[in-house]
């Protein structure tokens, strides 16, 4: 017999008359890691808020260990033994690690002081066990999304809740460090703890968790045992109908080098990297967090610190000094961060402006005064194209779903008809029905004469969707891989 950890029956929420959830049915059991799959927009987020306590219930019944609870704040959820880690970050910049794992909860000693040795020590034991390089003095401002990520997990494990919520875990982790994770949670479950997993990557899903539940359109959908499913099912079941090939590839690499790195060098010791990009060509980069794949784009991009200017950027047959964005904007470049809401938009603004942001000299009736005609139409025009899923083009692009933000994203940049895309972890916290829409937007953009140079840390996007691949280990090429030589043991083998 197994023990029902939480269960949830007939939820529902609707903001402003639009329904959210309108038949949120989640049942858990202690030992178990659960699934809760579904599309963005499919309404897990909302489920997850109500379970917490972000946000209030229409109506529905939630239990944990067979009794009724109703929580009024997420403090109260982690008093009851609930603790979640979110999809968006929530750090302390200026705090140390140690700090925003004990937050509200440090350890004190003489007078009410906080005990600041006791607290780093509890914080590197916890680190050390999780299998996490991090040091417990570390500022947080100074850590890489990936690094603050696990620290976020961290965060949460040290709860020693009942009930983990996992939303995104791994969204900023490279393979290795998700390793990690998943020898966590597996002893979690040993414990007799519930995990509940939230996560677009399904190979994923299959390899950490034993049950699913399925949300699509806001409903219940289906649930069931992993061992009972394959993976062309799971997807029918997220998207409501059959997918055809996930990876879309059309485009063929040309013999012409479109830009050329000799000998370059950027921040966190990222050193002598060299390559060539063809017309036409999705060129890989991987590596494990840390390896410098990142830094490698911001350094194209004309981003990172000034003093790393080594080497030689040739373009078109021209060298290409490249000093901020505004000049590697001006040269044909664009580029995806890896952090679409810290860095590729501006939550506050609407779809219109987010797309329109890097364009905004052309869109200028005067050089003071912005055109509106000119504003709507090349955000209209970017709507189509990539049929983003919006209202209006004056809705704010935080109500968007993240697949569709990702979308916006990609519109701001192809208003600017760039040459050469950079795209770093572009289906990052999508769907699998967004991420075959972008699959599709960048293979379309190398077929018609672009170029690609595309970072992930999904071994399968990177098999699926680059014609050659660099791999990058301790800031330094390792290799380079392609045709049947590019496989997932190969690219592992050189990035470790």
């Amino acid at each position: 017999m197994t023990n029902v950890l939480l269960e949830v029956d007939g939820l529902r929420k609707s903001f402003g008359g639009v329904v959210a959830l309108q038949e949120g049915r989640f049942r858990l059991e202690s030992g178990s890691v659960h699934a809760l799959c579904g599309g963005n927009g499919a309404g897990k987020s909302t489920f997850l808020s109500i379970v917490m306590g972000i946000q209030p219930r229409d109506s529905g019944t939630i239990q944990l260990e067979g009794r009724d609870v109703s929580f009024a704040s997420p403090a109260e959820a982690l008093d009851a033994g609930i603790s979640i880690i979110e999809q968006e970050l929530s750090p302390v910049p200026a705090m140390t690690v140690a700090e925003n794992i004990y937050l509200g909860r440090e350890p004190v000693g003489l007078f009410g002081r906080v005990d600041f040795a006791r607290m780093n020590k509890a914080a590197g034991e916890l680190l050390d066990r999780l299998g996490f390089d991090i040091a417990p003095t570390e500022v947080m401002m100074d850590l890489t999304v990936a690094r603050m990520q696990l620290v976020e997990i961290a965060k949460a494990i040290s709860y020693d809740a009942k009930v983990i919520i996992m939303d995104e875990p791994t969204s900023a982790l490279g393979e290795a460090e998700a390793d990690h994770l998943f020898d966590a949670i597996r002893t979690m479950r040993d414990q007799g703890k519930g995990v509940i997993y939230v996560s677009h990557r399904l190979t994923e899903i299959f390899d950490i968790a034993d049950r699913y539940t399925v949300f699509r359109d806001g409903a219940f959908v289906a649930d069931g045992a992993l061992a009972d499913i394959d993976k062309t099912h799971l997807v029918e079941l997220i998207v409501g109908r059959p997918l055809t090939e996930e990876f879309v590839k059309t485009n063929a690499p040309t013999d012409e080098v479109v830009l050329s790195v000799e000998g370059i060098d950027a921040a966190h010791g990222v050193r002598d990297v060299s390559f060539d990009l063809k017309r036409g060509e999705i060129l890989g980069i991987y590596g494990l967090m840390g390896s410098g794949r990142t830094e490698v784009l911001d350094r194209l991009f004309g981003l990172g610190p000034k003093n790393h200017r080594h080497g030689r950027i040739t373009l078109g047959g021209q060298e290409l000094v490249v000093r901020d964005a505004s000049e590697a904007i001006a040269a044909g470049l664009a580029l995806v961060t890896e952090d679409r809401k810290g860095s590729g938009l501006v939550m506050t603004q609407d779809v219109r402006a987010n797309i329109c942001l890097a364009r905004l000299e052309k869109l200028s009736s005067t050089p003071l005064m912005m055109s509106p005609a000119r504003e709507t139409d090349a955000a209209r025009r970017m709507i189509d194209l990539f049929g983003i899923k919006t209202a209006s083009d004056r809705l704010g692009v935080a109500d968007l779903s993240g697949g569709n933000q990702q979308k916006v994203v990609l519109g701001k940049w192809f208003l600017t008809e760039p040459r050469i895309l950079l795209l770093d972890e572009p289906t990052r916290g999508v769907d699998v029905g967004a991420k075959r829409e972008i699959y599709s937007i960048m293979s379309d953009f190398a077929a018609q004469g672009g170029a690609v140079i595309l970072v992930s840390s999904e071994t399968d996007e990177v098999l699926g969707m680059t014609d050659r691949t660099l791999i990058m280990r301790d800031g330094r090429l390792a290799g380079e891989l392609s045709g049947d030589d590019m496989t997932a043991p190969a690219l592992l083998h050189l990035a470790a």
